[in-house]
């Protein structure tokens, strides 16, 4: 009965195109030193791989404003500093983004990024959000959210209807089974969480890296508690000030400006994909494939389903984190152009954008982003407003306005005076990575943490683009990372931009030619957060 009260409460919130009830977002004032966390009781993960890893779940309170009540449980993992006692530098807790990305697989492979000397003194701490993957419980709204076919995300196609009703929908879902929590889902929450870890552990201090949306977290809990931090790396970094609904639309901006890159790259290995000489014309190509598959949607296989408008447009957009999913990309459209050819555009549509398990990461993105602050609560100023983006900024515009479009619908109204403001009063120099044609978080973020931040010292790769630069082998950003690590040297520039490094080279243009037939459990798993072609931290 209550689910079905919500549903219908999310119809008559289609017809209007306003959201439901009030909540306030504003951020706590910071609790008292006890937090009502419960201990961590370490045992082996028995992970194969990297057996010093250990795993834990910790209890926090669902609301630390009632820090004895009702207690959720943080998924926790550990890989144990080995220097000798007088040279360890204590626990660094880490995060990919997300918001509600796994940062389980953090701990080994960072550390493994780094030389010895340097990553054995440290315990490197990785932790599942709260709500999400192995953390209890584990939220899930609409687990068939994504399955395909999914309508056609163009507005034009006449859709819009069919996305309201789904997005209405997935908010009641949310709001039906999970009242008691979706409103403590926020950025300040799960920073409340990383100090009861850090309380846990019985660390005076803790070192952090975050990228992405990770970012955010960790200057959130830099303002919430600057006495407790040690060290502290951004990589790729939201701006501190600016609403989650217009860093969407920078994000648009910034999409299509990296399309249009790999459509000139692209165009000059014509003898390669034979898609035209100008970026214009693999961009028409793009697009006709797109309408194609509006009346000749493609078997998914070894996906269930089929590939239609929307999920090829899903299968592209990562290109914009990762430039070296573009081989991959121009082959799919060629060999569908030029040979009939569809199965590379499921292989690549398996390896990019097929859903898998739900990780609970959905809901937590929503419940973060559609609480911290106020959306537009009006589908007509939706229309009207992304009109406007998608006439300069069409290959992402509409895909990304329905991915968000839950917030518009979202129970827990947006905080009227926008998201927690950072200063950095109190914290010790924090190193900064921005990449100038980041997609995901654009350059302006970084610009704008680094001028919120005294003392902190900025990184740029000019002209770089993965979304999250550091490990990509890139010497100039991974040693500059190793020396603050080591013993908190930092870039002497003093500058707004204290060091630039430089891109690294676009992927050669080779056919892919396509592998095996993928297994129906490699199409349900999305690819590892190690892959190179994988994309960390994605904030959508």
């Amino acid at each position: 009965m209550r689910k079905l009260i919500a549903l219908l409460s999310a119809a008559a919130a289609v017809a209007a195109a306003l959201g439901g009830t009030s909540a306030s977002a504003a951020p706590k004032a910071a609790t008292p030193e006890d937090t009502g966390q419960g201990k961590l009781v370490w045992s082996s993960c028995n992970d194969a791989t990297t057996p010093a890893l250990q795993c834990a779940m910790l209890d926090v309170p669902v609301d630390y404003a009632a820090p004895h009540g009702r207690k959720i449980k943080i998924k926790v993992n550990r890989l144990p500093a080995t220097a000798p006692k007088n040279k360890q530098q204590g626990p660094i807790l880490l995060n990919p983004g997300g918001p509600g990305d796994s940062g389980l697989w953090m701990p080994a492979y960072i550390s493994g990024q780094l030389p010895k000397d340097v990553a054995s003194t440290y315990d490197w701490i990785g932790f599942d959000p709260r709500g999400t993957n192995g953390s209890d419980p584990h939220v899930i709204c609409d687990a068939h959210y994504f399955d395909g076919l999914r309508p056609d995300y163009q507005v034009s196609q006449g859709t819009s209807k069919a996305w309201l009703t789904k997005a209405a929908g997935y908010a009641a879902d949310c709001a039906a089974d999970w009242s008691w929590l979706m409103p403590h889902m926020t950025t300040v929450d799960n920073a409340r969480d990383m100090d009861s870890i850090r309380r846990a552990l019985g660390a005076p201090k803790i070192n952090f890296y975050g990228g992405s949306w990770g970012t955010s977290l960790g200057s959130t809990y830099g303002q919430l508690f600057p006495s407790h931090v040690r060290r502290m790396v951004l990589d790729s970094i939201v701006g501190p000030t600016i609403s989650w609904y217009d860093h969407n639309i920078l994000q648009d901006k910034e999409h299509q400006r990296r399309f249009d890159a790999f459509a000139a790259w692209t165009a000059k290995a014509d003898s390669v994909y034979h898609l035209g000489t100008d970026a214009a014309a693999v961009e028409k190509a793009y697009q006709q494939v797109e309408a194609d598959l509006r009346t000749n949607p493609v078997a998914a296989a070894p996906a269930p389903g089929k590939i239609g408008p929307a999920e090829f447009e899903d299968t592209f957009y990562g290109g914009g984190y990762n430039f070296l999913r573009w081989p991959r990309m121009a082959t799919a459209l060629s060999a569908y152009l030029t040979h009939h050819d569809t199965q590379p555009l499921s292989i690549a549509y398996n390896r990019y954008a097929a859903p898998g398990a739900d990780d609970g990461a959905f809901p937590a993105y929503n419940a973060a982003q559609c609480t911290e602050n106020a959306w537009p609560r009006d589908w007509e100023f939706w229309k009207k407003d992304q009109a406007k983006v998608n006439a300069s900024a069409p290959f992402y515009a509409y895909n990304n306005m329905w991915y968000n479009a839950a917030c518009m619908f979202w129970p827990y109204q947006g905080n009227q005076a926008g998201r927690m403001k950072i200063t950095g009063k109190g914290l010790p120099p924090v190193l900064l990575f921005q990449a100038t044609e980041d997609a995901a978080t654009p350059y302006q973020g970084g610009l704008a943490m680094h001028d919120a931040l005294p003392g902190s010292k900025l990184v740029v790769q000019n002209g770089g683009s993965f979304h999250e630069i550091l490990f990509h082998g890139n010497a100039c950003l991974d040693d500059t990372f190793t020396d603050y690590l080591r013993d908190g040297s930092l870039p002497k520039g003093t500058g707004r931009i204290a060091k630039t490094c430089a891109p690294e080279a676009d992927p050669a243009p080779v056919y892919v030619t396509p592998s095996p037939a993928l297994t129906a459990k490699t199409a349900a798993t999305p690819l590892s957060p190690t892959d190179p072609e994988a994309v960390r931290g994605v904030l959508r």
